[in-house]
């Protein structure tokens, strides 16, 4: 558990090379590979994630402080899946509370409880409740221990110019940083924006972002108490200690809790926010007698917005400075490391010369497509939350009402849909066998975890899988015959090399791949197999994102080449 307080630290400005070079020496001096604007969370685990791909990042950001006040605070087990890759995942959930289970209550009366991580078997829960600084704390301590991430504080982007054909080898961008001393030109192979909402760089280009402003406004109010609420998610509708409105409580870390409580439009956010107006709230809803602390509080108008396209040559769009959406369902930092992750392998193969340029536009694409799917989900849960008509609130009362009884109505019921990754289904690096499979882990899913051995010892599949691509075969108690550890060594020496991950079944002997560097595991409870819909024979390509890029049902190293190729934009590749 951490003691420091994050929200009071504060980061040294440091000269860099380029400013004690000479003008034309910095003109003529390599690029950087990648500029990342921004040290918020999406920031950092762009950066983090490219250096562990093993690309030299410069991270600069105006500011010289992490947040303040919970802000983002839900962290889906996706993002707990990103994180464990990135090395701080175990940090997130030791310090976070977990959750899985929501209620949602009419007036005073449940009206039903949901369960986000229904079945056993996952390394993570659905949910993690932590604090925004806490989440940049951890990252960034993660960052500060790689040595080809170069972060530099109080570093302002006012100005960027792309120079030569976006793609080429000798495109470049510019971006001219202003510090306490002076200004400096930074140069880069590709920036990544990350540099929030009201994005600088997105302004610096001429681009903007639209979608829809929600006329209503809601309080965050952060009170530390002590209190025997679960840790679970709760959500009125209407409830008598806030009548007409609406109110969200969840549980933070150190004894903290995070209150929502919906306002209306025509509220005045700076009268909201006085004590004198928040405290009635707060103890309205706790009781009387209740004794608690406000800690950090803020009012808040929220909007589903997004750029028509997250790339504009060399310089590529993540998070907030992509796409905005309402708080509710967890979205907006979930949907960013997704993003981040997305950018951050292609960026690395692009560099690296395995992969076309053309690879970053599908960042695009796929994350564009992403957005669209929060985009919409957030919409229909705000409309539900915030009805703005007569016939919208009577349609809203009545699902709730039919809700308590009836179990169809509750899939109509919504009070703020909560974060999925998106499955890429149309993904053009997407290939191999699509029909002759069941379940969720078609071409473009994230990858499903379950419980595994290794060499004897309990484990988890997303383990092993990620940060290069990996092919996973599935096979049966006999030993992995002679022809198919030959076609695996194939692959392991390939133009482009795979990892291998080979499941048995439990008690499965097949140590005659054990010599040749390929991971064995045991699929402990069968839960592997199932959820991959596997048979003995059964090979999967998996991202270095973790999304599945292609199945089969047999091994053909031939396929599964041509299946990597297309994942890279190799060109002659359709």
């Amino acid at each position: 558990m951490s003691s420091i307080n994050y929200q009071t630290l504060s980061f040294e400005y440091r000269r860099c090379a380029e400013q004690d070079a000479a003008a034309d020496a910095t003109s003529q001096a390599a690029p950087h590979p990648v500029i990342v604007v921004g040290a918020g969370p999406v920031g950092l685990a762009t950066a983090i994630d490219l250096a562990q791909h093993g690309v030299s990042v410069v991270l600069v950001d105006d500011d010289c402080s992490l947040a303040t006040g919970s802000r983002a605070i839900c962290f889906s087990k996706r993002s707990l899946d990103i994180f464990d890759r990135l090395g701080c995942g175990d940090r997130m959930v030791e310090k976070g509370i977990s959750w899985n289970v929501g209620k949602v209550f009419l007036q005073e009366e449940l009206v039903y409880t949901f369960n986000l991580l229904p079945e056993a078997g996952h390394h993570r829960p659905a949910f993690i409740n932590l604090q925004q600084y806490y989440v940049e704390g951890f990252l960034l301590e993660r960052a500060q221990s790689l040595p080809n991430i170069d972060i530099r504080w109080k570093s302002k982007v006012v100005g960027l110019q792309q120079h030569g054909e976006p793609g080429s080898a000798d495109a470049v961008v510019t971006l001219s940083v202003e510090t306490p001393e002076g200004e400096y030109p930074l140069r880069g192979r590709y920036v990544v924006a990350a540099d929030g909402s009201r994005s600088p760089v997105r302004s610096m280009m001429g681009l903007d972002s639209k979608g829809r402003v929600f006329k209503d406004r809601f309080l965050i109010a952060d009170v530390k108490m002590e209190a025997e609420f679960p840790s679970e998610r709760w959500f009125w509708f209407d409830p008598p200690f806030h009548p007409n409105q609406s109110v969200l409580l969840h549980r933070q870390p150190d004894n903290v809790w995070r209150i929502d409580f919906q306002l209306g439009w025509d509220a005045d956010p700076a009268l909201e926010k006085t004590p004198e107006r928040v405290l009635p709230r707060v103890r309205a809803l706790l009781g009387p007698d209740a004794k608690f602390e406000l800690e950090w509080v803020s009012v808040y108008t929220f909007s589903c917005l997004r750029m028509e396209r997250f790339r504009h040559g060399n310089v590529l769009f993540v998070g907030d400075a992509a796409h905005l959406v309402s708080p509710f369902g967890a979205r907006g930092a979930n949907s960013g490391f997704q993003d981040a992750e997305n950018v951050a392998w292609k960026l690395a193969m692009v560099l690296d010369g395995r992969a076309s340029d053309a690879l970053l536009d599908t960042y695009a694409s796929e994350r564009e497509y992403a957005a669209d799917e929060n985009i919409r989900n957030s919409t229909r849960s705000t409309d539900f939350i915030t009805p703005k008509s007569p016939v919208s609130r009577t349609f809203r009362d009545a699902v709730l009402k039919l809700a308590r009884k009836h179990p169809f109505a509750r899939s109509l019921a919504n009070s703020g849909r909560l974060s999925v990754p998106a499955v890429l289904r149309d993904s053009p690096l997407n290939t191999g066998d699509l029909d002759s499979f069941e379940g969720k882990m078609v071409p473009g899913a994230p990858c499903a975890d379950a419980p595994v051995s290794s060499a004897g010892e309990s484990a988890w599949l997303l383990a092993q899988l990620g940060d290069s691509f990996t092919g996973v075969l599935f096979c049966g108690n006999d030993d992995i015959d002679a022809a198919t550890q030959n076609t695996l060594r194939l692959l392991q020496r390939g133009p482009i090399p795979l990892k291998l991950v080979v499941v048995a079944p439990q008690g499965a002997r097949i140590a005659a791949m054990q010599a040749d560097n390929v991971v064995v595991l045991e699929d402990s409870e069968g839960l592997a197999s199932s959820r991959y819909d596997a048979a003995p024979g059964t090979f999967y390509l998996i991202r270095p994102d973790q999304h599945v890029c292609a199945r089969w049902r047999s091994l053909d190293a031939a396929r599964v080449e041509t299946a990597l190729k297309r994942a890279l934009c190799v060109e002659g590749v359709a």
